[in-house]
């Protein structure tokens, strides 16, 4: 050995040492989770096929750091950008999940939270704000929605840069304790990150949440109906697909979040019609039932516009 060369340390694994990756797989329950969303979520295969590289990414990153092959955690905060509805924060729970499996964060809990739970309306509110919620996400995975508006250069008395500088100090010195995931509308989030070249610059993960297709929409409300041990009949199986081809070409259609609010109206019509028949003598299965003049009422069907408070439950979507 020259002057020049240093020993290798005694607990620094040889290059022929072998790891059996199917087997650090197993053992991490990754795939557990993994099979959990796609019973959770339809479609998204190319959401679900980000999600399963990054999980593969992370497992070889582990197995490098047990050969001392990798010093520093990886920089893991993200961006999901998609319309409402698109299962952006079923995605961010597993990912939590994913990462507390592999011992990227301590706890794996998601904390899910927007402006104003980070940005304060007086001097001095903001930054105990942001740091009050940071604590809680600690070990976790902080989840920020429509994360555009923590940014309003139109208002110069504003303070959501006081709570964005914040944020970009932790999300560089705690990596290895917190992962952010912002998360909106693509369009805002570009002219987010243009004017926040630093916020930009953290971000190591971009995944684009399309919207679904009608027949996955269509699957989407039969297994929504199913957790709640309800069903449609033929006649309104065909009923709710067309108030699906209806409803995505009117205003704020938000994709499985109006799926679930349509549902809830229709449950509403169900129990009023089963309520106001004669002699009310029902079966089991006329309480899982939904029939098609459930989702004909509807004023997509009559006026073309979607439904309101009129149904007794408000269009939130």
């Amino acid at each position: 050995m020259s002057e020049t060369d240093e020993p290798i340390p005694d607990d620094v694994p040889p290059e022929d040492t072998e790891v059996d990756l199917e087997t650090e797989f197993h053992s991490s329950n990754v795939q557990e989770v993994l099979d959990k969303l796609d019973r959770e979520l339809v479609g998204l295969v190319p959401v679900k096929t980000r999600i399963r590289e990054t999980a593969a990414l992370l497992l070889v990153d582990r197995v490098r750091k047990q050969m001392q092959l990798s010093s520093e955690t990886p920089t893991l905060h993200m961006c999901f950008t998609g319309n409402p509805g698109t299962g952006k924060t079923t995605v961010a729970l597993r990912m939590a999940e994913i990462l507390h499996r592999l011992g990227y964060v301590r706890e794996g809990h998601l904390i899910s939270v927007t402006r104003d739970d980070l940005v304060g309306q007086y001097i001095g509110h903001t930054a105990p704000k942001t740091k009050e919620v940071i604590k809680k996400a600690m070990g976790g995975v902080l989840f920020i929605d429509e994360a555009y508006y923590l940014y309003r250069p139109e208002n110069e008395r504003d303070y959501g840069q006081e709570s964005i500088e914040i944020l970009l100090q932790i999300m560089e010195n705690n990596r290895d304790d917190l992962v952010v995931i912002l998360a909106g509308y693509k369009d805002k989030m570009d002219r987010f990150f243009h004017s926040n070249p630093g916020m930009r610059s953290r971000i190591a993960h971009h995944i684009d949440f399309p919207d679904y297709r009608s027949e996955e929409l269509l699957a989407i409300a039969k297994l929504m109906l199913a957790e709640q041990n309800y069903r449609f009949s033929p006649e309104a199986d065909e009923a709710f697909a067309e108030y699906i081809d209806k409803r995505k070409k009117l205003e704020h259609f938000a994709n499985a979040r109006s799926i679930r609010n349509a549902l809830d109206r229709a449950r509403l019509r169900q129990a009023n019609r089963l309520f106001n028949s004669t002699g009310r003598k029902l079966t089991k299965r006329d309480l899982m039932t939904l029939e098609a003049e459930d989702i004909l009422a509807s004023r997509v069907f009559a006026e073309g516009k979607p439904d309101t408070v009129d149904d007794g439950i408000p269009d939130d979507d």
